[in-house]
């Protein structure tokens, strides 16, 4: 009987052409997603805005949506619209609205998008786990300072999570 011997060089290497099946993924929490919609909320408050905010998970899904009391019902739609922007691009809506203004009006009737400013990607770790979009303030650039705000009040929960 032959015996099959296989150099040991083999055994390590990467098996670099063999998919994975099983994916392992960083989600955002239904408690940090809350936070963030809430202090965006906060901030804006602190300013006289009445504001909605939006914050998606990765795959674009509403995790947390809310609505202060006076703001129109219309401007959570246009959170998430901001958001889901921020998603697809993985970069802040106000940045990809400068980059790809190009694309703006085609963009603007897919559902789930609209190129504005007012949005932020959420990362945790380095990796993307969801977005948040503001709006209500007079001004994208300050639905997009609320969401920046939230973002800096937990952005230690952001940096350490595992």
């Amino acid at each position: 009987m032959k015996t099959c011997r296989i150099p040991y060089l083999f055994l390590f290497l990467p098996l670099s052409g063999f998919a994975t099946d099983i994916v392992p993924v960083k989600q955002i929490s239904l408690e940090l997603a809350q936070a963030i919609a809430m202090k965006s909320v906060e901030a804006c408050r602190k300013d006289g805005y009445n504001v909605s905010a939006v914050v998606l998970d990765r795959s674009g899904s509403i995790q947390v949506a809310l609505r202060d009391t006076l703001a129109a019902p219309h401007k959570l739609e246009i959170a998430e619209r901001k958001a889901g922007m921020s998603i697809m691009s993985g970069i802040s809506s106000t940045e990809f609205r400068k980059a790809r203004g190009d694309i703006r009006p085609e963009l603007n009737h897919m559902r789930g998008l609209i190129v504005m400013e007012g949005a932020l990607p959420i990362r945790a770790a380095g990796s993307l786990v969801g977005a948040v979009g503001v709006s209500g303030a007079p001004g994208g650039d300050k639905d997009e300072a609320c969401a920046l705000e939230a973002l800096k009040a937990v952005e230690e929960r952001l940096e350490f999570a595992s």
